[in-house]
C-alpha cells in the first residue's frame, strides 16, 4: 500500500489525474478531496488520522462491515485457482454456478435463475434487454415501454439513468432514451399536499394505471421501482401503495421489476425488500450487498416463467466480460455465508433495526426536523424552516449539514434537504447510540449556522 504521501500530495495527484463520479469539479478543485485510507467495522479513517462513523455503509453496500478477513481470503484463494474466465458461449465455472444456487436459496419462491453483471447499473441495462426480449419471444413485440418513477434511481449508465427519474441526470446527455416514461413517486411528506398518507398512496398507485392507459397496455413491457427509494431520499411508500400497484400490474399483464440493489441482502430486515412488502416481482436487479462492496458485482434474479421463456427464445445476445467473474463470485459466496451463519439478517429484524428506528425517531424533536422516518436499517430526516407548513430554507441546508457531519466524524448523506443514513448491518446498539448522538450534534451545528 502506498500510504507515504501527505494529504496535500494525495489531493494534488488526484486533481491532476482523477475524474471522480458524482462530483462538482469546481468545488473539488478549490478544496481537494477527502482522502480515506483505511476502514474497520463501521468506521473509516482519513489521511489525517480522523475516525469517521460510516452512516452510509459506503454507498449502501458494506453490509457485513469493513475489515472482514474471510472475504479477502476468499478472493485470494480464487485468484490462485481461477482468476478469470467468462460465461460466454456455453461455458461456466464453479464459483458462478455455486453463487447462482446460493442466491436461489435466499430469493423469494419461484425465483431460481440469475444473470450476472458487474454492477447494479449493468443489472438494470440487462433488465431493459430482458423484458423487451421476453415479450418478443411471447409474440408481443410491441410491449417495449418501461415505466419508472420520477426521482427513482436505477444506475448511471444510459439505460439505467433513463429508467431512473433523476432530473439532473436527465439534463446531462439528453435522457431518457425513447421507450421509457415516468410517473409520480410515493413521497408523502414532500408531495402529498392536503392528502393523508393512505389517500396519497392510492393516488400515487393510480398514476401507474393512468400511465398504462395513456401509453396503451399492449405497448407496456414493465414497471420498475425500488421497494424503498434510496438515492431519492429514503422514500417509504404509504401502506396503501404496493397492494394497489400489484393489482394494477396483474390486471394489465405487465412485468414488475423490483430494484433490490439497495434493499437486497438484509437492509429491510428481510433478505429482499420485496419480501418485506409481500411483493412478487418478475425480475430483481441486485448488487451492492451481494459482495458487501468488497468487489464489483451485480445481477438480475428472474422468476421461473421468465427463465423458461428465455430458454424458448434460443440465443440471448447480451452479456459482459465480467459477468459472473470468478473472484467476485467467490467473495459473494463468502459474503452470503457470513450473512447466513452469523444470522445478520435475522439480528437486523429482531434487534438492531428496531433499536435504530427507536433512536432515530428521537431526532424528530429537533427544531430543524420536520419528519424522522425509517425502516429496517434506513433512516431519513427532513430539514425544514417551519415544521407546520413544511417550508424549506431558501437555498437549502442539506449540504451545510453534510459538511458539519464530516467535520464531526459522521457520514450522513444529503439528498436536497433530506439527510439519510444506511449503516452497515453489523452496527451495534452502542454504535447506533453514537450515530444518533453525532447526528444531533450536527443538526445543532447546522441550526446555529442558519439561524445565527
Amino acid at each position: 500500500m502506498t500510504q507515504h504521501r501527505s494529504t496535500a500530495e494525495w489531493q494534488a495527484l488526484g486533481r491532476e489525474h482523477l475524474l471522480a463520479p458524482f462530483t462538482d469539479y469546481k468545488q473539488l478543485g478549490a478544496k481537494g478531496a477527502r482522502i480515506v485510507t483505511r476502514a474497520d467495522g463501521v468506521y473509516l479513517w482519513d489521511s489525517e488520522g480522523h475516525r469517521i462513523l460510516d452512516g452510509m455503509a459506503g454507498l449502501w453496500c458494506v453490509n457485513v462491515g469493513y475489515g472482514r478477513r474471510e472475504l479477502a481470503d476468499a478472493a485470494h484463494r480464487q485468484m490462485l485457482e481461477l482468476p478469470y474466465y467468462n460465461l460466454f458461449f456455453q461455458t461456466a465455472h464453479p464459483p458462478a454456478i455455486e453463487l447462482a444456487a446460493a442466491i436461489a436459496e435466499i430469493a423469494p419462491p419461484g425465483m431460481q435463475h440469475v444473470f450476472f453483471t458487474g454492477s447494479g447499473s449493468e443489472a438494470n441495462d440487462t433488465v431493459l434487454r430482458l423484458v423487451r426480449h421476453y415479450w418478443a419471444i411471447k409474440g408481443q413485440p410491441s410491449k417495449k415501454v418501461i415505466i419508472g418513477r420520477i426521482n427513482g434511481y436505477h444506475g448511471s449508465t444510459v439505460a439505467g439513468a433513463s429508467l431512473g427519474g433523476m432530473k439532473a441526470m436527465h439534463e446531462q446527455g439528453d435522457l431518457p432514451i425513447p421507450g421509457i416514461t415516468h410517473i409520480a413517486q410515493p413521497y408523502w411528506y414532500g408531495e402529498s399536499g392536503a392528502m393523508g398518507p393512505e389517500e396519497f398512496g392510492e393516488w400515487a398507485a393510480n398514476e401507474l394505471e393512468k400511465k398504462i392507459l395513456e401509453v396503451g397496455e399492449d405497448n407496456v413491457a414493465a414497471f420498475i421501482a425500488e421497494p424503498i427509494q434510496g438515492a431519492g431520499g429514503v422514500i417509504i411508500p404509504p401502506e396503501s401503495y404496493w397492494p394497489k400497484v400489484r393489482a394494477i400490474l396483474a390486471r394489465h399483464d405487465i412485468l414488475f421489476v423490483a430494484d433490490e440493489v439497495i434493499c437486497g441482502f438484509g437492509r429491510t430486515g428481510e433478505w429482499f425488500g420485496s419480501q418485506y412488502y409481500g411483493l412478487e416481482p418478475d425480475l430483481m436487479p441486485i448488487a451492492k450487498g451481494l459482495t458487501s462492496g468488497y468487489l464489483p458485482m451485480g445481477g438480475v434474479i428472474v422468476r421461473d416463467h421468465v427463465a423458461q421463456t428465455l430458454a424458448e427464445g434460443g440465443e440471448f445476445y447480451h452479456g459482459y466480460t465480467y459477468s459472473g467473474h470468478p473472484v467476485a463470485a467467490a467473495v459473494a459466496l463468502e459474503n452470503i455465508r457470513i450473512l447466513r451463519e452469523e444470522r445478520i439478517v435475522e439480528r437486523v429484524k429482531a434487534e438492531t433495526a428496531p433499536y435504530l428506528q427507536k433512536r432515530w425517531q428521537e431526532l424528530a424533536d429537533h427544531p430543524l426536523v420536520g419528519e424522522a422516518r425509517g425502516l429496517g436499517m434506513l433512516g431519513a430526516l427532513e430539514l425544514v424552516r417551519d415544521k407546520k407548513s413544511r417550508a424549506r430554507f431558501e437555498g437549502g441546508i442539506g449540504m451545510r449539514c453534510r459538511e458539519h457531519c464530516f467535520r464531526n466524524g459522521l457520514i450522513m448523506r444529503a439528498v436536497g434537504d433530506t439527510m439519510i443514513v444506511s449503516p452497515p448491518l453489523v452496527i451495534t446498539p452502542e454504535q447506533i447510540d453514537e450515530l444518533v448522538a453525532l447526528a444531533r450534534k450536527c443538526l445543532d451545528a447546522t441550526a446555529a449556522e442558519v439561524r445565527g
